[in-house]
C-alpha cells in the first residue's frame, strides 16, 4: 500500500485536538472524490481521534504508518 501517492499533504504535528481534525477536512474539500491526502499526526489523542472523525465524515483510510514518533495517514476522499 505504501506506493500509493498522495494529491496532497499535510504536517498536522503540534496541532492538537480537534483544530488538526478540522484542518484536515479543510484539505480535504481542496480535492477531488477518489483523490488521496496525507495527513502526518502526532501520537496520543490525534492518532486516536483524526481517523474515527475522518471515517464519520465518510471517507476511507488506506493506510496508517508509524514513524519516528508521528504517524503518517493515507485518506481517500469520498
Amino acid at each position: 500500500m505504501s506506493d500509493i501517492k498522495p494529491n496532497a499533504s499535510i504536517d498536522l504535528r503540534g496541532v492538537m485536538c480537534p483544530i488538526n481534525f478540522v484542518k484536515t477536512k479543510l484539505k480535504l474539500e481542496t480535492l477531488d472524490a477518489g483523490e488521496v491526502l496525507e495527513v502526518i499526526l502526532d501520537s496520543g489523542e490525534p492518532i486516536q481521534n483524526v481517523p474515527k472523525s475522518i471515517k464519520e465524515e465518510g471517507h476511507k483510510i488506506l493506510e496508517v504508518k508509524r514513524e519516528d514518533g508521528y504517524f503518517r495517514l493515507k485518506v481517500q476522499k469520498s
